[in-house]
């Protein structure tokens, strides 16, 4: 997997997303990807991800995704421990 692109790149998203007054791009997506020497499909992806981050388009956020992933982690957890128990308290009995 090739490394992150740095915090400064996020900053083509902003360049991308201006529109001119009669409603067309002012940097083209393609000619920005080419410029910045990143994949177009990476550029769109980083534009799809602030949309759902801004509520434009439907998803979840960077917040939510992790707090599910801490929501199910302690799940899983809570499941071991509930199954230690149940064991336990078979063995006792």
């Amino acid at each position: 997997m090739p490394p992150p692109h740095p915090p400064e790149f996020r900053r083509a998203v902003a360049l991308a997303r201006e529109v001119e007054d009669d409603g067309t791009r002012k940097h083209p997506v393609a000619q920005l990807a080419r410029d910045l020497k990143i994949s177009e499909s990476c550029l769109r992806n980083w534009m799809a991800a602030e949309e759902v981050e801004t509520g434009e388009r439907p998803g979840l956020t960077k917040a939510e995704r992790e707090e599910l992933v801490r929501l199910r982690r302690e799940n899983r957890v809570l499941k071991a421990e509930r199954d230690l128990l149940s064991r336990a308290a078979a063995f006792f009995v």
